[in-house]
């Protein structure tokens, strides 16, 4: 029989809470995928085993990370906790990356030993790795080597601080750095989440949409799994489906991005209107800002009482969340700080901006990370004696209300004035022939910068810059204006739904 790991206590280790919950309710179903189901006991003991598979089987040697790459499943959740238990980080890697991305993560990381699944197998079971020693693919190789497990004994000691998980920045703004996330710091989060969204219960069900290989999609899954709820994995997102389980599968809590929203309701009336009416009692929302007309979707649909709209960050996790209630009257808003987060918005002398002044985001939590991997510049620059920054550009109302104005870097510097693309993105996504709207700067030689719009229309409509225009500069200054509008399907987006502003400035 395996020691349980004690050393950080039950309330602060992944496996501890599930732990918890297997000894209160065995038989209960813990988890769901595609194809696979899972009771907490079962959960347990395969956990028990991929843990005693690291320390006894897998030659890990020196700093010993390892890394996965793969869609949503059940295996995924027993190798993070497995790993976990071990005391083994994990860097948690976007399968949607190319072969010689992945290679170059897997090689930053150090993984000595990688973990992927049959449709990701081919292309890396070819790679040449620097440090990866060995790959175990999901499916009958997983299986045959969980089977061959039969060691016993105690599991490491691992401390609150040690890294769980090592997911990397999806690159937008240069080369992917990994974030070095702590056990503190994810379970701290649950807390709050059960706290925060009242959907992380024993008796609640989770529907688990976005991918596990980022930090939200990771978290909102596992704190379910933590409480001892039930989880419902999708690994690929359809709308019709995701509708009907919402509707006969009695889930009442579910975690989607902007992205998913304007799919579903893209649906046909008719069948928005077979599935309407769920037990939901939470929607999170998270990733990218929700334009108003989205939202108003969202409360018609499925109830004025539920939508969650969360800003945070892989490095500060949970920042703030605009409750259900201020839904309609805080507009463009990202609500109020997270419990236990501290908020300072700083001016480029370092002082405390005053209300409605555009500052740096500060935030102060026990879900801070502890730095970024093999990259101590880095860490140096978004640490400041305890705070963290990401370089959101932010503003707090009287009412202590916070709105996120833009990130630092995709500010726009135009006739040595300084332009916050985001603004002018709520403002044309209130147009009623636009969808979404991203606003980037363009080299001009007169300027410096001049401002582009990449605009989704609504059902196809034609789009004319001159009305576009218009209908900013009544709400905007002059000089905040784009003077290029172009039309594009959609606004290229990372798998957990950020919007890749990169990719526009190369179209541009």
């Amino acid at each position: 029989m395996n020691k349980k790991n004690t050393a950080i206590g039950e309330s602060l280790s992944l496996v501890g809470g599930i732990r918890s919950a297997m000894e209160l309710t065995p038989s209960k179903v813990a988890i769901t995928d595609s194809g696979s189901t899972r009771t907490y006991s079962e959960l347990i003991a395969r956990i028990d085993q991929v843990s005693m598979g690291f320390l006894a089987h897998l030659d890990l040697t020196g700093q010993a990370h390892a890394a996965i790459v793969s869609g949503n499943s059940i295996e995924y959740v027993e190798v993070i906790a497995g790993a976990s238990q071990a005391g083994v980080p994990l860097a948690t890697i976007n399968p949607q990356l190319s072969a010689a991305e992945i290679t170059a993560i897997c090689d930053d990381a150090l993984a000595q030993v990688l973990f992927t699944d049959l449709h990701n197998s081919e292309r890396l079971l070819t790679c040449t790795f620097s440090s990866v020693k060995k790959i175990i693919v999901f499916g009958p190789d997983f299986e045959s080597w969980i089977n061959s497990i039969h060691s016993t004994g105690s599991f490491p000691n691992v401390s609150a601080d040690d890294v769980f998980t090592i997911p990397y920045t999806s690159g937008t703004t240069g080369r992917p750095k990994g974030v070095l996330v702590s056990h503190r710091s994810r379970i701290m989060t649950f807390h709050g989440m059960a706290a925060e969204y009242g959907c992380y219960t024993a008796a609640d069900r989770f529907l688990a949409i976005a991918p596990l290989c980022h930090g939200a999609g990771l978290a909102f899954a596992l704190a379910s799994l933590f409480f001892g709820g039930y989880v419902q994995l999708i690994n690929r997102f359809d709308a019709e489906t995701v509708l009907s389980i919402l509707h006969e599968n009695n889930i009442t809590g579910v975690f989607m991005v902007p992205t998913h929203f304007h799919k579903i309701f893209d649906l046909e009336p008719e069948t928005l209107a077979r599935y309407q009416g769920t037990q939901l009692g939470s929607i999170i929302s998270n990733a990218a800002p929700l334009p108003h007309a989205t939202k108003e979707q969202i409360l018609e649909y499925f109830g004025p009482d539920l939508l969650h709209e969360t800003y945070g960050s892989t490095e500060a996790s949970i920042v703030s969340n605009l409750r259900p209630k201020d839904q309609r009257i805080k507009q463009n808003c990202v609500g109020l700080p997270f419990n236990s987060n501290l908020i300072s918005l700083r001016n480029e002398q370092g002082e405390e901006c005053g209300v409605d002044e555009p500052g740096e985001l500060f935030s102060s939590s026990p879900y801070l990370f502890n730095g970024y991997w093999n990259n101590p510049d880095e860490t140096k620059a978004a640490f400041n004696a305890g705070w963290v920054t990401v370089g959101d550009i932010a503003r707090r109302d009287a009412d202590g209300y916070l709105y996120i104005i833009d990130r630092k870097k995709d500010m726009v510097l135009s006739g040595g004035i300084n332009i916050y693309p985001r603004e002018i993105e709520n403002v044309l996504e209130q147009h009623p022939d636009i969808v979404e709207a991203a606003v980037i700067g363009v080299p001009d030689e007169k300027w410096g910068e001049r401002l582009k719009a990449f605009v989704v229309p609504s059902h196809g409509e034609l789009i004319v810059p001159e009305q576009l225009a218009s209908f900013v500069e009544t709400l905007l200054a002059k000089y905040k204006v784009p003077r290029e509008y172009q039309a594009i399907r959609a606004l290229p987006r990372n798998a957990g739904g950020k919007l890749l502003k990169g990719a526009l400035r190369e179209m541009a």
